[in-house]
């Protein structure tokens, strides 16, 4: 997920959670110990495990919580991962990794007492899903892998693009970024995002901003670090992918997955571009693929009735 509106995106999707009848993310949870660190985690519902994974990378679980009505088919397990929202931040930002997410996914599993659980990782959430399904296949018993990315040659297509776009729609926030680029100002410095910030989430991310209007939800705390971000992007992972979103690639294995898969992609997403979503047919052919026409970044939201009735039915599937 692009840095555009750090904090902000997150805010228009807590403003989409469903609240009543349902735990509160603040207090209704639990710690568990994992890999020497603290992470947070909501858990509800019935049925078989189904763990998410935040995007970002940065994001905490608290976005995500408009899956919350799939309680009634599954137990829904939320947390977030280490320096994210509630969970315990690396005294060390080198500590932040995708192979560190991936191993506390896994200590998290163990520490739940779960023998197999089924992944939703959504934007970033779903590289750390694949990395888990990769390195962990007998632990995963279906796979989801909403609007993410399969190599850090899609992830870079999603900044030329999300660039491109600003470019041409946005020309006065684009010349103010490039003055302050021209001076060396790189993605991570705090003026280059407040500039980043001034397009509009639902811009890039959204079918229907409307969609994405924030309703005044409570914030919640650490909603979007964006240390861990641009540890994990590149210190100028805006305009060029660098660390470790600039090396993985997972095209080459998805193939040897034998887990059920649903892929979910948005027409309207500028960010996990169709035209790289559809390529997830080649990379994985074995999965079901599902385009959502009137979605951008978040079919969750945009299209909920749709998106978890083909979630359900794939949960069904052995």
């Amino acid at each position: 997920m692009k840095s555009t509106s750090l904090t902000i995106c997150f805010l228009f999707l807590i403003s989409h959670a469903f609240s009543q009848g349902f735990p509160d993310s603040h207090t209704d949870g639990k710690y568990y110990t994992v890999n020497g660190a603290k992470l947070w985690t909501v858990s509800f519902g019935t049925g078989d495990p189904l763990f998410f994974i935040a995007g970002g990378p940065g994001g905490s679980h608290y976005g995500l919580r408009s899956f919350d009505s799939l309680s009634t088919t599954n137990t829904l397990v939320y947390y977030d991962a280490l320096g994210r929202g509630k969970s315990d931040t690396a005294k060390d930002v080198r500590d932040y990794s995708l192979e560190r997410d991936i191993e506390d996914l896994e200590g998290l599993r163990k520490a739940m007492g779960y023998a197999k659980i089924s992944i939703l990782g959504h934007s970033y959430g779903g590289l750390v899903a694949q990395g888990y399904a990769i390195k962990y296949p007998q632990n995963v018993s279906h796979l989801i892998l909403a609007n993410t990315f399969h190599s850090f040659v899609m992830w870079q297509e999603n900044d030329d693009n999300s660039n491109r776009e600003i470019r041409v729609n946005y020309p006065e926030v684009w010349e103010a970024l490039m003055k302050i680029r021209e001076q060396g100002a790189i993605s991570s410095d705090k003026e280059h995002q407040e500039i980043y910030g001034k397009v509009p989430y639902g811009f890039l991310y959204a079918y229907n901003p409307e969609n994405f209007r924030n309703r005044g939800r409570k914030p919640y705390p650490n909603s979007f670090n964006s240390k861990v971000y641009y540890q994990m992007v590149g210190k100028d992972g805006d305009f060029i992918v660098g660390s470790d979103i600039g090396n993985f690639d997972f095209r080459q294995q998805l193939k040897s997955l034998s887990m059920p898969i649903l892929i979910i992609a948005g027409r309207y997403d500028r960010v996990a571009v169709p035209w790289m979503q559809v390529k997830y047919k080649t990379y994985c052919p074995q999965a079901q693929f599902e385009m959502f026409e009137r979605s951008g970044h978040n079919p969750q939201v945009e299209e909920p009735a749709k998106e978890f009735a083909i979630i359900r039915k794939f949960m069904g599937n052995k």
